[in-house]
């Protein structure tokens, strides 16, 4: 079993309900504070207090700024704060990860360059301190799987330093894009932006899992709802041990043992047995009677492409006969997720072990045509490919 973090934006989240959240935990004060301390940004504090919304005791969170700040904070100049800090590598990354999103979001939403985003005033000081502490949390918590019950959104309309917009504003929307939510909710902002960075960034959003609660915290935000607590619910448990997902219908192992086969007919029966619906074929050496050295010749193919595939076997190869037994195969969950590079868009292909992030791997075929395309290696492209999939990916 490993432990899971739920997430339950009973009347919203933003980053300062996750931090008092965390804080009423149990995660200690004192070390969230010396995480923050390595950022090297002067001038704020956390103002921690015990508070209450709709008959729910908790914890309520306020940075306070002590200093004047810059008027605005370029997005780079955040991003050298945290590289340049002293946070643990894992919260570095993720906290980089959430400010990309913010970016690239902003970007999005004012049709301007990445480079041009920056925050302004006491909200770049309040997103440096939010995002970071939330990954500093994360780490002092040892990495649980988190997951986020989708959040209503709210409605109406709230003052930004742009003037008036509608509920949920465009930014939230842009950075919340991919991610389950449900309209409506309170009246006014119940998912700030950077409270849609973490529910997008950190957390698988959807249905939880079986879990064993150990640990309950609240944290309270400032606004008062009329018909709910404006509460965030972070709880923190054990998860069961999610059963293995056997492949849907049946499949089968197709073998052929080869000693007097050329190698250019064996890779030859390999491309038609692929072609002819084989999941997968290759072939492995193996030592046959009288020492004599040969391959088995092996693929794996849906029931309806058995024949087909043993076909090719028969008629590409100098084996007489075919081996087929049916087999099961623990599959995970796939999903292509087309990105963008610098040198064009590449598919990502995710897997998933029931809803969990098992991995991801650039499309082969994709970064080489990509590579042929700009004149550079296929291995700069598969990078790239990771990193954009990286900036964007859900929890």
């Amino acid at each position: 079993m490993g432990q899971l973090l739920l997430l339950e934006p009973v009347g919203g989240i933003a980053g300062d309900m996750f931090l008092a959240a965390a804080l009423d935990l149990g995660v200690s004060a004192e070390a969230l504070e010396r995480a923050l301390a390595t950022l090297n940004v002067p001038g704020f504090r956390l103002a921690v207090t015990r508070a209450e919304s709709g008959g729910i005791a908790g914890t309520h969170l306020d940075v306070v700024v002590d200093e004047p700040q810059p008027r605005a904070r370029a997005l780079s100049e955040i991003v050298a704060l945290v590289r340049t800090s002293g946070l643990a590598p894992r919260a570095k990354e993720a906290a980089l990860g959430l400010f990309e999103r913010i970016g690239r979001a902003q970007a999005s939403v004012r049709r301007i360059p990445l480079e041009s985003v920056s925050f302004h005033a006491s909200g770049a000081l309040d997103s440096i301190v939010d995002v970071c502490g939330a990954a500093a949390t994360l780490d002092l918590l040892g990495w649980p799987r988190v997951v986020a019950v989708p959040p209503e959104l709210g409605q109406g309309s709230v003052e930004t330093c742009h003037g008036r917009l509608p509920v949920p504003q465009p930014l939230v929307l842009e950075i919340l894009k991919g991610t389950p939510v449900r309209l409506g909710g309170p009246v006014g902002e119940a998912v700030t932006p950077t409270g849609a960075a973490l529910l997008a960034g950190l957390c698988q959003v959807g249905p939880p899992p079986q879990f064993t609660p150990r640990s309950i915290g609240y944290g309270v935000g400032t606004t008062r709802w009329p018909d709910r607590p404006n509460v965030l619910r972070m709880t923190l448990g054990e998860e069961a041990e999610a059963p293995l997902r056997l492949g849907t219908g049946s499949v089968s192992l197709l073998e052929a043992n080869l000693d007097d086969c050329p190698g250019q007919l064996v890779a030859r029966a390999i491309q038609v047995a692929l072609e002819a619906g084989a999941l997968d074929a290759w072939a492995s050496p193996c030592t046959m009677k009288k020492g004599r050295p040969g391959v088995v010749l092996s693929a794996l193919a849906p029931e309806e492409r058995r024949d087909r595939v043993a076909r090719v076997f028969l008629a590409e190869t100098t084996t007489l006969g075919v081996r087929v037994r049916k087999v099961e195969r623990v599959e995970l969950e796939r999903e292509l997720v087309a990105v963008d590079t610098a040198y064009g868009a590449v598919h990502v292909k995710v897997g998933r072990l029931s809803g969990e992030l098992m991995g991801a791997h650039p499309e082969y075929e994709d970064c080489a045509t990509r590579a042929k395309e700009q004149g550079v290696p296929v291995k700069e492209v598969m990078a790239a490919a990771m990193a954009a999939w990286r900036a964007v990916r859900p929890r």
